[in-house]
């Protein structure tokens, strides 16, 4: 072993390590690595006993990281997500690819256009990872995200842009029906606001009306996107999206846009990768179908 690394415990027992620490629980790391329960405690046992330091609290139901255990196992996930990803550019997989992306932008943009994909692209298994949570490339094994903003969003990261948000107002056909058709900022007050995360009401309420920023007095608040325009479908009031993420129900007739306001946004949706050396020829064809479809639907919104 190099001298610069006398002191570094075998893979095996960091690797073992890694998954009790996430298990707390000798029989699940078990489980996942194909050995026995007895062979994993005795890892354990010998690791905490070269590094002279309780890893774990042995409790009657299950385990429980010391303080030191907690740090080191910390440490150790990332440095083992660093091997993971080294080896697998020694031996790249060009037929798979994962794409992480929000719910919202899986369930009302992406999956109703992978038909598409999977017919011009049957030898690319592309894999998607839905998820409110920032996707980190090297630790859940992203390829490619969308992510919403404007760059730059992180170091050692490239970006383009995918699809400008416009961002309009939708409500049921039904509820509109019923209700009339608001075209002041009074008869608007008769409506529920329908919010997701990014509280667009605000500054779509401004734009539309000057000088009343707040549109109703009457709200329901979502934590995704896709639930407040369900909220919207069911007649529970007016919601504010993207047109790319309504516009199948807008032709369907599902919805009907309440203004003909558009509110531009400065934040746009991006590709983003790694800047690595090597890029596959994967992840090119995924990048130029992604950013012809968003074409298209820019064209046809």
């Amino acid at each position: 072993m190099p001298e610069g690394f006398s002191s570094l415990p075998s893979l095996n027992a960091l690797r073992m390590f890694e998954v009790v620490a996430r298990h707390l629980n000798f029989r699940l790391a078990a489980d996942e690595l194909g050995v026995t329960q007895a062979a994993v405690a005795q890892q354990i046992r010998g690791l905490e006993a070269s590094l002279e330091i309780r890893l774990f609290e042995r409790l009657a139901r299950g385990l429980a990281l010391t303080d030191a255990g907690r740090s080191y196992s910390t440490s150790v996930r990332g440095a083992l997500a660093i091997i993971d990803d080294a080896t697998r550019r020694l031996r790249p997989m060009p037929g798979h690819l994962t794409v992480s992306v929000t719910p919202t932008f899986a369930s009302k943009w992406l999956i109703p256009r992978l038909g598409d994909f999977a017919d011009t692209n049957p030898d690319i298994d592309l894999r998607l990872l839905a998820t409110d949570r920032l996707s980190h490339f090297h630790t859940d094994a992203v390829d490619l995200a969308v992510r919403y903003g404007e760059p730059p969003f992180g170091a050692g990261l490239n970006a383009e842009p995918l699809m400008q948000q416009r961002v309009i107002a939708v409500a049921s056909p039904t509820l509109l029906a019923d209700k009339g058709r608001p075209t002041t900022f009074e008869a608007l007050q008769g409506f529920v606001a329908l919010h997701d995360a990014h509280d667009f009401w605000p500054a779509f309420s401004a734009a539309l009306f000057p000088g009343h920023a707040q549109p109703t007095a009457r709200n329901l608040r979502f934590n995704q996107t896709s639930l407040a325009i369900e909220a919207a479908v069911a007649g529970q009031g007016i919601t504010l999206a993207s047109l790319a993420f309504v516009k199948a129900d807008l032709d369907a007739g599902r919805l009907v846009q309440v203004f003909p306001l558009q509110l531009q946004l400065d934040k746009a949706f991006y590709l983003v990768w790694p800047r690595k050396a090597q890029q596959t020829a994967t992840l090119q064809v995924v990048r130029d179908w992604l950013k012809q479809q968003a074409a298209d639907s820019q064209t046809t919104g």
